[in-house]
């Protein structure tokens, strides 16, 4: 691909990774490290498509040529891990939603990029990765399949935490996260066995896209403190449910919520009060099937939706619940105990409820429970 074509797919790349920044810049997340993260991918392959083009400057050695095509291939090389060490931190942040876990990823890929940097630099004197002749003409090192291999060994590092976690997450999310790194890998490839082929930040481009929709949907549907569905998910989801359902398949769906929750943010602090609701979130996933559907009512209450209508399943389900909460008050991590009431019923297909109603009869058993609680 010749310069003036390259120049010009670059450039409308970098229009779009701009357009997504300033939409992204709207975000109400911004303090979140998967923000952070998603904003230091759209700079890096920002950055990177302007040193391609200047990296592409072959030919005329007594012009500005020169100096643009050792610039625009050191910055090539020296920034290339960045971008799946970023995304690879990125996935780690959607799945366990976890800053602190993700954090710990910074020291060994700090590791990698460092050693990259040392290679980058000692290629200019001895031409491991890449040479540039005389006549100011690209060619590739003895060591040139080493940055290649980096980037995909990190992706394909990614590829394993997500196949490996893909429970964790929603079918949609997944296939997102996948396939963001699945046309990149695929560019790298062809661009070690295709020599002058380079759509590899071109590629990124529609990669970032596919997730800033993801991440538009991230905001509308998902709550930010604990990372599961919110109320106007939950209203969608239970008005399909009913929408759906026959007099054979139904659903049932559990009403939560902490008792004395108000206690532990007076006591502890609303930073622990705001762990409480993580940490019983985590007990509730744990508990739950792949395909249940959890979402914060509000406050401190929570709505699972089963797909069951059976139900010794679902007290086996409740049962899992009690028996996980009871385990983590029993390991003494926290200075309180978490105690819940639950209210849950299988939905009637012949009562023709609307959604409104059968949250409102979970809802009543929830309060029946809670009631119950308190006059222990």
């Amino acid at each position: 691909m010749d310069l003036s074509n390259i120049t010009t797919l670059n450039i409308y790349s970098i229009a779009l990774l701009i357009i997504l920044y300033y939409h992204s810049v709207k975000n109400d997340e911004k303090k979140t490290l998967q923000y952070k993260l998603y904003m230091v991918m759209i700079q890096i392959t920002i950055v990177l498509l302007v040193f391609d083009i200047l990296s592409r400057y072959d030919g005329n050695p007594d012009s500005f040529n020169l100096i643009f095509n050792h610039i625009g291939n050191f910055m090539v090389f020296l920034l290339g891990p960045l971008l799946p060490s970023a995304w690879l931190m990125y996935v780690s942040i959607n799945i366990f939603q976890d800053e602190t876990k993700t954090k710990k990823l910074i020291k060994p890929l700090f590791i990698v990029n460092i050693f990259n940097i040392l290679m980058v630099i000692l290629t200019l004197k001895f031409g491991w990765y890449y040479y540039i002749d005389e006549n100011n003409f690209y060619h590739r090192g003895p060591c040139f399949l080493i940055p290649g291999l980096i980037l995909i060994i990190l992706i394909v590092i990614s590829f394993i935490m997500l196949i490996r976690n893909r429970e964790q997450i929603s079918r949609k999310h997944f296939f997102s996260l996948m396939l963001f790194a699945v046309l990149p890998f695929i560019c790298i490839i062809l661009q070690i066995f295709f020599y002058g082929l380079s759509l590899v930040m071109n590629v990124v481009t529609i990669s970032m896209i596919i997730v800033f929709l993801n991440i538009q949907n991230h905001n509308i549907y998902i709550d930010y403190l604990t990372g599961i569905n919110n109320r106007k998910k939950l209203d969608g989801y239970l008005k399909k449910k009913i929408n759906t359902c026959t007099e054979k398949k139904t659903f049932s769906a559990i009403m939560t919520d902490l008792n004395n929750f108000k206690l532990i943010n007076d006591k502890y602090g609303h930073d622990e009060g705001d762990k409480a609701l993580q940490d019983f979130v985590k007990l509730l996933k744990n508990s739950l099937r792949a395909n249940d559907f959890i979402a914060r009512y509000g406050g401190d209450e929570f709505c699972v939706v089963l797909d069951t209508c059976n139900i010794d399943v679902l007290e086996e389900i409740i049962r899992r619940i009690n028996v996980s909460v009871e385990i983590y008050n029993s390991s003494g991590n926290q200075p309180y105990k978490v105690g819940f009431s639950m209210g849950y019923a299988i939905y009637d297909f012949h009562s023709h409820m609307k959604a409104e109603e059968f949250q409102k009869l979970i809802d009543v058993r929830l309060y029946e429970n809670k009631q119950v609680h308190r006059n222990q």
